[in-house]
This record gives C-alpha cells, structure tokens and sequence, in this order.
C-alpha cells in the first residue's frame, strides 16, 4: 500500500513545499547558468519511468554549447566547465527534478532513472527497477554514488524495489544530507569511470565469445 498509495501523496507534498522553499535558490540558479552556460538553461532527455513509460527528465544544463566557436561537435571534456561541475558536485542541477516529482514521474526515493538505451541491456531483475518510480536520490547513491560499478549499482537497486518502505525512505533521505553536503561518491565526469551500461554489456558478451 505504502509503494503505490501513500508514497505518492507525500512525495506531492514534500515537492510542493520544497520547490516553495527553494524558489530563490532555483531563480538564482537559473540566472546564473543562463549568464555563464547560456541557454537553455534546463536540460531535458527522454528517461524511462515506473512500467518503462518514458518521461522528460529536467535538470539544470551543466555544459557548454555542443558546437564550439568553428562550428565543430565538442567531445564532453571540452564542454566541461567549473560552474558546471559545481552543479553536478552540490546536486544543485537536480532542483528541477522537483517539478518531475509533482507530476508524478518520479518520487524522492527510488532507481535513478537512467538512459532508454540501456533497456535491452537489463537483467529480469535489474528490470524491477521499473516496478517503482524512478527517484531523485536513492539506496545505491548512499552507498556509493558514481563510484558504484554497475553490478552492485543495479543489485542494490533491485534490492530497494524488494524492500521499499517508509522507514527505509525517511533513512535513504536522512543518509543523503550529509552525502549531498559532503559530496561522497561524486566523480567530475562519471561517464570517464564507468562505460555506459550498453557498451558494459556488449563487452561482456564479446569476452565469452572470444
């Protein structure tokens, strides 16, 4: 019950009052990736959610332009800046996640929702992770964040789904304060620590064919 129900209405709560509290913060911040990252200032990309039903997921945009000064397709690194990393650092870019809550497409505790491209690549139980909404922090990120491979990473997903429950929610939340403020687990470009999951399992595969 508590899954479905009542999770629900307090995630829409605590949203509504959070994105009324933080309203200054996120005017700010706003501002301030407008006048040093440009526009648009939210970044939007296609997540899958509770039952693989796809949503926007929004965030405040971390990198530079994707075509440099000469018209070239920048690679990552060079879109990279301070600023950005800051955001990424204070997970100050996922304030807009709050709005995702209220709708609906997310929760405050659950699987970060990750890339559509990775769907085939699931096992049946990694692919629980679907069974519950996606969340804006959950039991893998207090226990290792980006640092995680993305075996554990997936298991301790699977193992939220198994054991969801308020008390764990009010812990995960609890654990993640001083996780946020201190930033454990945090890589300035994860992407440069794990592979992809897609290209993670493709190698996999080939291993046991070679």
């Amino acid at each position: 019950m508590y899954g479905r129900t009542i999770k629900r209405a307090v995630d829409f709560m605590g949203a509504l009052v959070l994105l009324v509290l933080a309203s200054p913060v996120i005017l700010v911040t706003a501002i301030a990736v407008r006048c040093f990252l440009g526009s648009p200032v939210l970044f939007r990309q296609r997540r899958p959610g509770m039952d693989q039903r796809s949503f926007e997921v929004l965030k405040f945009r971390t990198m530079l332009p994707e075509i440099g000064p000469d018209g070239r397709v920048l690679p990552d690194a060079a879109r990279a800046s301070r600023f950005g990393t800051l955001l990424r650092s204070t997970s100050l870019d996922e304030l807009p996640q709050l709005v995702n809550i209220l709708r609906g497409e997310m929760s405050f505790v659950g699987p970060r929702p990750l890339l559509e491209q990775y769907l085939p690549y699931y096992t049946e139980r990694e692919q629980r992770r679907h069974s519950v909404r996606p969340g804006l922090t959950g039991w893998s990120q207090i226990n290792g964040r980006n640092g995680l491979g993305w075996e554990e990473r997936l298991e301790l997903d699977a193992w939220y789904v198994d054991h969801v429950s308020f008390a764990l929610d009010a812990w995960i939340i609890v654990r993640t304060i001083p996780a946020v403020l201190l930033r454990r687990g945090v890589r300035e470009h994860p992407a440069t620590f794990n592979a992809a999951l897609d290209e993670y399992r493709k190698s996999l595969v080939d291993l046991e064919r070679a």
